[in-house]
């Protein structure tokens, strides 16, 4: 049995309402209590620790047990993109934006060379 169509309007309004603003609810919250939070005392680098431990779970799930068109990229080639990665945030003097870049620019072109 289907229903009428859902409109687009009420398709954004059920966005809002259970995906944006519970977690929006949330990051508020954290942003209030980490004011009060100083940058050296043992709150700061358990959050960070964590922060750090749930980033190295996502990568380790991206490349170990990837989803979706990841998935038919070879393994061998996952990592060595991440490898690419790591030198070239370290060889760019610790730079998130060039380590992502190198990583990108190495994975992407993996796959264009395979095919």
């Amino acid at each position: 049995m289907t229903g009428a169509p859902m409109s687009e309007g009420a398709a954004l309004l059920i966005v809002l309402l259970a995906g944006f603003l519970p977690t929006e609810i949330w990051r508020s919250l954290a942003i209030l209590a980490g004011r009060r939070v100083e940058e050296g005392s043992p709150v700061f680098h358990w959050v960070k620790a964590v922060a750090t431990a749930l980033l190295a779970a996502v990568v380790a799930r991206l490349l170990f047990a990837p989803a979706g068109a990841l998935a038919a990229v070879p393994l061998v080639l996952r990592l060595g993109a991440v490898a690419g990665g790591v030198a070239g945030f370290l060889v760019f003097r610790r730079s998130v934006f060039a380590g992502v870049l190198v990583g990108e620019v190495l994975l992407v072109a993996g796959i264009l060379l395979s095919h």
